[in-house]
């Protein structure tokens, strides 16, 4: 599964550096998160960062991209590969 960032987020800035697939960016209006990045810190933290850090709850699970954690897990690896290279 990737999150997602709700119309809910106020822009706070504490998001964006505390994920460690940097899927998470600056939108058009509120911070937004790449699904194919998003393995939502498996292979890094037991849960995600950045639904731990943020002060609105405002970062859901994307219904459009409901992953098992094995496919999460296999999307971690693929990410790590791809930096090492």
């Amino acid at each position: 599964m990737a999150l997602m960032i709700t119309d809910e987020c106020i822009n706070c800035d504490v998001c964006e550096p505390e994920c460690p697939n940097d899927a998470i960016y600056m939108g058009e209006q509120f911070y937004e998160i790449t699904p194919s990045k998003c393995t939502e810190c498996v292979g890094h933290f037991d849960e995600p960062q950045c639904v731990q850090i943020c002060p609105v709850a405002c970062i859901p699970v994307n219904p459009e991209f409901v992953e098992s954690r094995e496919v999460l897990l296999k999307k971690y690896e693929l990410l790590q590969q791809t930096k090492s290279a």
